[in-house]
């Protein structure tokens, strides 16, 4: 379960992240457009090599991408989350929390 754990806040971390640097090579030098593209195929590579029921892996994935990418919203682009987005977000890790169990 750590193992597992471990894997998809690695791959959240490259999924949001490259995103991120994509965002911020639109705006700026191309060379993150290019870095983000290899975090985004990194994070495909490690998503898809557990060997967990697809589904199941997903909706606690998408859990875990949502903590991190408000992490990194208030990190790198200085953007709280809304009032509403914490609401909706709580139910979306309770959730991924039931799928775990």
């Amino acid at each position: 379960m750590i193992l597992t754990a471990t894997i998809l806040i690695a791959a959240a971390i490259l999924e949001v992240g490259g995103d991120a640097l994509i965002r911020l090579g639109l705006h700026g030098s191309s060379g993150w457009i290019v870095a983000g593209a290899v975090a985004l195929t990194a994070y495909g590579l490690i998503v898809n090599q557990g060997r967990l029921d697809f589904g199941r892996l997903m909706g606690v994935y998408i859990a875990v991408f949502f903590v991190v990418s408000q992490i990194i919203a208030i990190a790198i682009f200085d953007q709280a989350p809304a009032r509403t987005t914490i609401i909706g977000g709580a139910f979306v890790v309770m959730g991924g929390i039931v799928m775990m169990i």
